[in-house]
């Protein structure tokens, strides 16, 4: 079986293919490497400058963590880790109060443990994960920054495809997910409707009055 690439390799290559210094670059795209990266090292707290980094189609099984990647902090800040191994968010403390887009698609999670800390989160792109249970979402509630421009994408996890007609407007599914996330503004790519969310709300009121 063929070494698995480094991060620092994977850096290496990029800056050859593309006449650039990685530590200049604010998009820094290290997806689908060939062997695939298996671990996030320490060697990307060398990209200064990165406000977008791509790790996404590999086969990383741990989230390790960002410190060092000032930019990621500062700026769009946009981490993608989709297509990997992934059970578990952890280890983004270094970016929890400025990270606003995690793309953590197509890999093996099954709790929101830790979401609660990325406290500046408004894109959360999940789809085909192994989301069972609605009660998940109800860490995503609890984020200070959900100012009404929150997006969440769940296509493919157990909550939606045992749902009947998940993605038309007003089907439980959706009446579901935005009862514990009513900062909601796009749910699976499709615009949630004032009806929605009215119809949520009344039925946290009927349930809280039960």
């Amino acid at each position: 079986m063929a070494k698995a690439t480094t991060c620092k390799d994977a850096i290496k290559a990029l800056e050859a293919e593309k006449g650039v210094v990685a530590a200049e670059q604010e998009k820094v795209l290290l997806f689908a490497k060939v062997p695939p990266i298996e671990k996030m090292d320490g060697s990307l707290s060398t990209l200064k400058a990165c406000a977008h980094l791509s790790l996404s189609t590999n086969n990383i099984e741990k989230i390790s963590a960002l410190s060092g990647l000032d930019n990621l902090k500062i700026l769009r800040r946009v981490l993608l880790l989709g297509k990997n191994l992934i059970k578990k968010i952890e280890n983004l403390d270094g970016v929890a109060a400025t990270l606003e887009e995690l793309w953590i698609s197509y890999n093996n999670i099954e709790k929101l443990t830790n979401i609660d800390k990325l406290t500046n989160l408004r894109v959360l792109y999940m789809s085909n994960n192994k989301v069972a249970d609605f009660k998940e979402l109800e860490k995503l509630s609890s984020l200070a920054n959900l100012s009404g421009a929150f997006q969440l994408l769940l296509v493919g996890n157990p909550v939606y495809t045992a749902s009947e007609d998940a993605q038309s407007l007003g089907s439980e599914y959706r009446i579901e997910v935005l009862k514990r996330v009513p900062q909601l503004v796009k749910l699976d790519g499709v615009p949630v409707d004032v009806d929605e969310k009215e119809k949520a709300k009344e039925m946290l009121a009927e349930e809280a009055a039960a």
